[in-house]
C-alpha cells in the first residue's frame, strides 16, 4: 500500500482506488516489464502467466487468435518491438568450438598475453618493404584508414528518439571508456555528444535526419543505412509524440512531426549509385573515415555484399532476422531475413572465393547474446560484432516488446520526461562497461582454450567449429564439420 509499484507502472496495469482503499490491477495491461517487482521495497510483488485458457489446436493458436482479435477492432497493422520472437533454429546455439589438448596445447589468459584487439577498414593483401635512404626498412604499400578496436565489439544503431539522450550518452561514455564504437542511429548526433566523436560511428539512413558536414565529421565511421535485419526493405517510422524539442533540435525537423524514413534512398537504385555515394561521403570527410554499409540478411546477401565491396565501401554489416528494433510490423519482423550465420558464413565465402575479402571488413549483429555468440561469429567471418538488445537488457530492458508505446518502464525507448530520467547514464555507464569487461574475459577464456593467442587467428577459421543437429545442408553453407569427424 505504499503505492510505489502505482507510481512505477507506465501502462496502467495498476492503479489505486481510494474508494475502496485497494490497489486494482488491469491484467491486460500488463506487459511484464518488471518495473513493479524490482522496485516494490518489501518484495511483495510476482508476476504469473495469464492461465486464461483457450481450445489446444495446431493453426489457430492463441496469439493468431488475438492478433485477429486486435485487426478485427482497429483495422490497423499491428506493431510490436524488440527481435523476432519465433521459434527458428538459433544456429549459434548448434556450433561447439573446438578446443586444444595436448598437440595443440592451449594457453592461460591469466599468464600469458591475449590480443583481442582488431582494425576496422579496407586491407590490402600483402605488404610491399622498400629500404630508405638511411639504410631503414618501410612500408611501401599504402594502406587505407584504419580504425583501432580494443576488443571485437561495438554497440549498434539505436538512434536519438528511439531511445532516450541518457542511455545514448551512456552508450558514447562506454565506448570510449573501453576503446570501441557505438552507433549513432539514423537520428543524428546531439550536440552535446560530440566529444565522444573519435568512438562513434555516424549513421546516414534514407531520411537523412542530422545529416550535415559537422556531424559526418565528427564520428570514426561513417554508416550507410541500407536495410536492418528487424525489417529488411522497410523504412523507418519515429512517432510525432517521441519528437520533442531535443529531438527536433538534432533531427532538422519540426517538433512533434513524424520522422519516416522511407524504405528505399531516392539516390540509390544500383550499386553504381552506391558507389557514388560511397565516394560522396568520403569526399566530405576528406577520405579521412571508413564507409561502412549496413544491409539486412536475406537470401542473395553474399551477392550484394560482392557489388558493396567492389563499390568502395570499406566496411560491410551483416544484420540477422533476430535483430531488435523500436517498432516494426509484426508481419514483417516474424517472416522476413534470415539467421545472421547463414547469412555472415555465405557473405565471407563468396568474398574469399572472389579474391577481395580482404578489401572490406564484416560486421555481424542481430541476435548477439553472448561471448560465446561473438566467438562463433568471429569464426564464421566476422571481424567485430554490434550488441542492441544485449546493451538495453544490461540496463534494465526486459523484452517486453514494447518499445513503440513510448511508455516504457525503464526510462530506455521513451521521450517522456518523467519516464526517461529513470536512466541514469552513470548507472548505465557502469553497468555496460561491466558487461563488455565481462565478455571480453569470456572470449580470452574460450580464445586460450582453443590454443589461441590472437583474435585475427580465429576470424573465418571455419575448422575450429562442429555442429551439432544440424542437416547436411545447413553446415555446408556454414562451412562446418560434424562434431566427432
Amino acid at each position: 500500500m505504499c503505492l510505489t509499484c502505482v507510481r512505477q507502472c507506465s501502462f496502467d496495469a495498476l492503479h489505486y482506488d481510494e474508494e475502496l482503499d485497494k490497489i486494482r490491477v488491469t491484467a491486460r495491461n500488463c506487459v511484464a516489464c518488471h518495473r513493479c517487482v524490482a522496485m516494490c521495497p518489501t518484495d511483495a510483488i510476482n508476476i504469473y502467466k495469464n492461465p486464461l485458457a483457450y481450445r489446444e489446436h495446431d493453426v489457430w493458436q492463441p496469439e493468431a487468435q488475438r492478433d485477429i482479435w486486435r485487426q478485427a477492432e482497429s483495422g490497423a497493422m499491428i506493431l510490436t518491438a524488440n527481435g523476432n520472437a519465433r521459434p527458428y533454429p538459433k544456429y549459434f546455439d548448434h556450433l561447439l568450438l573446438d578446443a586444444s589438448q595436448v598437440t595443440n596445447p592451449s594457453i592461460d589468459p591469466l599468464r600469458e598475453p591475449m590480443e583481442l584487439r582488431t582494425y576496422l577498414g579496407s586491407k590490402p593483401d600483402g605488404l610491399t618493404l622498400e629500404k630508405n635512404g638511411d639504410g631503414s626498412v618501410g612500408v611501401k604499400t599504402q594502406v587505407g584508414t584504419q580504425v583501432k578496436l580494443e576488443i571485437p565489439i561495438m554497440f549498434g544503431a539505436m538512434s536519438l528518439g528511439a531511445i532516450g539522450y541518457n542511455l545514448h550518452k551512456a552508450l558514447a561514455m562506454t565506448a570510449t571508456e573501453m576503446g570501441t564504437l557505438y552507433n549513432t542511429g539514423e537520428g543524428g548526433l546531439h550536440s552535446t555528444l560530440y566529444q565522444y566523436g573519435a568512438n562513434t560511428i555516424v549513421q546516414v539512413a534514407s531520411g537523412r535526419f542530422g545529416v550535415h558536414h559537422e556531424y559526418l565529421n565528427a564520428g570514426a565511421i561513417v554508416e550507410i543505412k541500407i536495410g536492418q535485419g528487424a525489417k529488411p526493405g522497410i523504412g523507418g517510422h519515429l512517432p510525432g509524440e517521441k519528437v520533442s524539442a531535443e529531438i527536433s533540435r538534432t533531427r532538422m525537423i519540426p517538433e512533434g512531426s513524424d520522422a519516416i524514413s522511407p524504405a528505399p534512398h531516392h539516390d540509390i537504385y544500383s550499386i553504381e549509385d552506391l558507389s557514388q555515394l560511397i565516394w560522396s561521403l568520403k569526399e566530405a570527410t576528406n577520405y579521412e573515415k571508413p564507409v561502412s554499409v549496413k544491409i539486412a540478411a536475406v537470401h542473395n546477401s553474399a551477392a550484394i555484399a560482392s557489388g558493396i565491396a567492389r563499390a568502395g565501401a570499406d566496411i560491410i554489416t551483416l544484420d540477422g532476422f533476430r535483430g531488435g528494433t523500436g517498432a516494426a510490423p509484426k508481419i514483417v519482423l516474424d517472416n522476413t531475413g534470415i539467421p545472421i550465420e547463414l547469412a555472415l558464413a555465405s557473405v565471407d565465402e563468396r568474398l574469399r572465393q572472389e579474391g577481395i575479402r580482404n578489401s572490406v571488413s564484416l560486421v555481424a549483429s542481430g541476435g548477439i547474446r553472448n561471448a560465446a555468440d561473438i566467438v562463433k561469429a568471429i569464426a564464421l567471418g566476422a571481424d567485430a560484432v554490434y550488441i542492441g538488445t544485449a546493451a538495453l537488457i544490461a540496463v534494465g530492458c526486459h523484452a517486453c516488446m514494447s518499445c513503440h508505446t513510448n511508455k516504457c518502464a525503464w526510462g530506455i525507448c521513451t521521450q517522456d520526461p518523467a519516464l526517461a530520467r529513470r536512466q541514469n547514464p552513470e548507472v548505465a555507464f557502469k553497468r555496460l562497461s561491466n558487461l563488455l569487461r565481462g565478455w571480453s574475459l569470456e572470449i580470452k577464456e574460450v580464445l586460450g582454450s582453443m590454443g589461441i593467442n590472437a583474435l585475427e587467428s580465429l576470424r573465418g577459421n571455419r575448422l575450429r567449429l562442429r555442429a551439432v543437429g544440424l542437416s547436411d545442408t545447413d553446415m555446408e553453407i556454414l562451412g562446418v564439420r560434424p562434431a566427432g569427424r
